[in-house]
């Protein structure tokens, strides 16, 4: 399992310049909760899922199922 930013640098910018803004929170969220604090809980409960492959919600980090 390998977890790396989005190859798509201007996606990640605008992500990071959201995270800076909302204080680590999730900046596609309404709700500043801890379970949107960067890394997302909904994020860290589907790097658990061996099956799961794909983006987080803000698209800034990708899970990968290689070696």
């Amino acid at each position: 399992m390998k977890i790396k930013l989005n190859p798509d640098k201007e996606i990640v910018e605008i992500v990071k310049n959201g995270l800076k803004k909302t204080g680590g929170y999730c900046p596609c969220r309404r709700e500043k909760t801890e379970d949107y604090k960067c890394m997302c809980k909904e994020f860290r409960d589907q790097i658990s899922d061996p099956e799961f492959e794909g983006f987080c919600h803000c698209m800034l980090y990708y899970k990968s199922n290689e070696e």
